[in-house]
């Protein structure tokens, strides 16, 4: 029975193990997504705050990337893109006094909890030299049945692929979240609006939506924003 109870244990870690190595990041590169919330009122106060806390940022080691957008028809809400050498580097960063002072000044202006996303890269493309005066940012977070997290990674490989061939495409990127492996955030810079509208017009594009349909797990949560 003892020998029996200890097969079951054994095949029940092995079954186990996987799922925790998908939540656990590969190396390399560590990226983080972070939605924030303001009061409709605070919105001028918060880009502030971010802004110097994005400067503080980029002077930290190992500091790749540390984007600061706002959304355009709602401007009090906001997004952090961060890229780390390691996740050392973004640990650290998470522990340190710059990130701590920001968050003390930003908490009494929240109109929602600090939205977090620690992720790593599953279709990352060097960084343009600068982005076009006017360039749309669109982030979308895409959620599917954990069934079908496997076969949206492949289709927004394969989405990146031909985004990028697109002519007024100046970054295309997906990240996956590290602790929900279903939860994904595709990161796109258009040189204009109406570069981003023809992008969804296309073939490649229109493919990616009807086969996700199916498996989607929530809407399909596209917004575009500004950098600051």
């Amino acid at each position: 029975m003892r020998v029996f109870c200890g097969m079951l244990i054994a095949a029940a870690a092995m079954a186990v193990a996987p799922a925790a190595l998908a939540q656990a990041p590969a190396g390399g590169t560590a990226y983080v997504v972070t939605y924030i919330e303001v009061v409709p009122s605070a919105q001028g106060e918060a880009a502030g705050l971010l802004k110097q806390v994005a400067t503080a940022s980029r002077k930290e080691a190992g500091n790749q990337r540390y984007d600061i957008l706002q959304r355009l028809d709602r401007e009090n809400q906001f997004v952090v893109l961060e890229a780390w050498t390691d996740l050392k580097a973004a640990e650290a960063h998470t522990g340190g006094s710059a990130l701590k002072q920001f968050k003390d000044k930003l908490k009494p202006l929240q109109a929602s909890f600090y939205d977090e996303r620690p992720s790593n890269g599953i279709a990352v493309a060097p960084a343009p030299a600068s982005a076009s005066e006017g360039a749309i940012n669109a982030v979308t977070h895409v959620d599917v049945i954990p069934p079908s997290k496997d076969d949206c990674m492949v289709m927004l490989k394969k989405l990146a692929e031909d985004t990028r061939k697109e002519p007024n495409a100046e970054r295309f990127e997906a990240w996956v979240q590290n602790n929900r492996a279903n939860h994904f955030t595709v990161m796109e810079i258009w040189k204009n609006r109406a570069a981003h509208d023809a992008h969804i017009a296309t073939a490649s594009t229109k493919e990616f939506r009807e086969k996700l349909g199916p498996m989607s797990g929530a809407l399909y949560d596209e917004r575009l924003y500004k950098s600051l």
